[in-house]
């Protein structure tokens, strides 16, 4: 009789215990040799029998069909099958005649009516292995789940703790992540940029391999690093210490979408006013070329006939400049109000604690409404859908609010950030000025305005409205601190920086 050795090891955890593929074979030749067993051909494969779909159990099978080998001699039936359609298969062909014979160094098999009985008992009991290995899995999850710890490989930056069964921080990498959070918030690197950043700073994948592009995104888009995570389409709040805040990620996504829409061109670093523009009279695109020695900007009249004329760089250089004069403050004057900002910030912590404890009312309830929820959820009031995306927002708030007490407590006000921010973005105008950095000048433009039309040679568009009050207070003649004037505009700034604290200014 002729026999085929078959010999299988899967990879996953639950059949690490069993012998390597090439300890089967050695077992199982020591066996043939020993029983004088005619072997006519050999089939290994690394893969999990808990579902059907094998490749060279399937060549195995057909190689029997074929009627080039009689029977199978293999370490042990849950070689063959963990699942129900493959042993059915097996048991098959034993009833056909086209399978003859099993043998198995630590199972008794013999084809009789008995003997499939026992073989049909050892492939239930291997099906009943898996099937209650994978509820004590889920079950595992679900336990991690509750307690808000990841249930799988902790993301780079992180290291998965087998003794206490927590996600805790990698001394070595978090530093480096957290690094690269904060440079591709600024929007003045690209991806690639970053990646290559992680490269010189030595971050490596857990596998020791430099971190490709997509690697890369995946990571800044991941929002384990802020405290929150995904499993199965469902939102977690994690109890692993958070490696950014939630308000550095939002920066991080957002300066994502800006650069998913932006092709990039050599030709930006020659014409830096070129990308900036659109025509006011047909709404195409201005481009640049030059023509004699100077830069030149037209409309493409991609869509219509349009009659605006060519527009030398110089031109529009002293536009920009002259915008730029109305919003610019001094170093001298900016010092001052830093240090105005200064006290505006001792009195605002007096105020904190109403704020503080408004928040933390927030919290509890938005703890009632997940409750709320899940108990909608569980008597099928709201659909999955439904659950987890409402689920999802709540938990993000809750971050939110988190971040925005312990902002507070640790002694600063949200709204004088930016305050300070725009103050520094004023001075930075005046070096723009002095400097004459084009592509500088580009970039400021694009962050404090949008709608930036070039129309009739003159360009306009709509700045944010603290550059705008304070364009607006330097055509009054008012532009002295002093002046009752500039009061009333910072003031009214003051009240724009308390409505929208996250406003990203420069």
């Amino acid at each position: 009789m002729r026999y085929v050795i078959y010999a299988r090891k899967s990879g996953e955890s639950e059949e690490r215990q069993i012998l390597s593929i090439e300890a089967q074979l050695a077992e199982l030749q020591e066996y043939s040799a020993k029983e004088k067993l005619e072997i006519v051909a050999s089939f290994q494969e690394a893969q999990t029998a808990k579902e059907p779909g094998r490749t060279k159990f399937a060549e195995m099978l057909s190689f029997l069909q074929e009627g080039y080998a009689d029977g199978i001699l293999s370490w042990h039936p849950d070689r063959l099958a963990r699942n129900s359609v493959d042993g059915g298969q097996i048991v098959y062909l034993l009833d056909t005649g086209k399978i003859k014979d099993l043998k198995f160094p630590t199972f008794w098999f013999e084809n009789t009516p008995q003997g499939k009985f026992m073989l049909n008992i050892a492939f239930g009991q291997s099906k009943y292995y898996v099937d209650n290995l994978s509820e004590n899995i889920r079950r595992g999850h679900r336990a991690k789940l509750r307690r808000g710890v990841y249930p799988g490989s902790a993301p780079i930056g992180y290291l998965n703790n087998h003794r206490t069964r927590d996600i805790d921080i990698d001394p070595e990498r978090a530093q480096i992540i957290g690094k690269g959070f904060e440079l591709y918030a600024t929007g003045k690197y690209t991806l690639k940029q970053i990646a290559r950043a992680f490269k010189n700073m030595g971050l490596r994948s857990q596998k020791g391999n430099v971190l490709a592009v997509s690697c890369v995104q995946r990571m800044l888009s991941k929002s384990f690093y802020y405290g929150l995570f995904k499993f199965k389409g469902e939102t977690y709040q994690g109890t692993h210490e958070p490696l950014i805040t939630k308000k550095l990620f939002d920066e991080c996504q957002e300066v994502m979408k800006f650069r998913g829409h932006i092709k990039t061109r050599k030709a930006e670093k020659t014409f830096p006013f070129r990308g900036l523009l659109t025509c006011g009279e047909c709404k195409c695109a201005i481009t640049a070329e030059t023509q004699k020695g100077h830069n030149y900007y037209r409309c493409t009249k991609k869509r219509e006939m349009c009659s605006q004329k060519y527009v030398r760089e110089e031109l529009l250089t002293e536009q920009v400049k002259n915008f730029l004069q109305k919003v610019s403050l001094s170093s001298q004057d900016a010092e001052k109000i830093l240090r105005e900002l200064d006290k505006d910030e001792q009195k605002a912590k007096l105020d904190n604690h109403v704020v503080l404890q408004n928040l933390k009312t927030e919290i509890t309830d938005i703890g009632v409404k997940l409750d709320k929820l899940l108990s909608a959820y569980l008597d099928e009031i709201v659909s999955a859908e439904e659950y987890a995306a409402q689920k999802e927002k709540l938990l993000a708030r809750k971050v939110e609010c988190g971040e925005e007490i312990r902002e507070i407590e640790n002694g600063s006000v949200s709204w004088l950030e930016p305050a300070r921010a725009f103050v520094k973005s004023l001075n930075h105008a005046t070096e723009l000025v002095q400097s004459g950095d084009k592509s500088e000048m580009t970039t400021f433009l694009k962050q404090i305005g949008s709608n930036h039309i070039l129309f009739d040679k003159c360009i306009s568009f709509s700045p944010k409205i603290p550059y705008k009050l304070a364009a607006e207070r330097s055509e009054a003649g008012n532009s002295h601190l002093q002046n009752p004037y500039w009061r009333r505009v910072w003031d009214a700034l003051g009240t724009f920086f308390a409505q929208v604290p996250n406003q990203f200014l420069v």
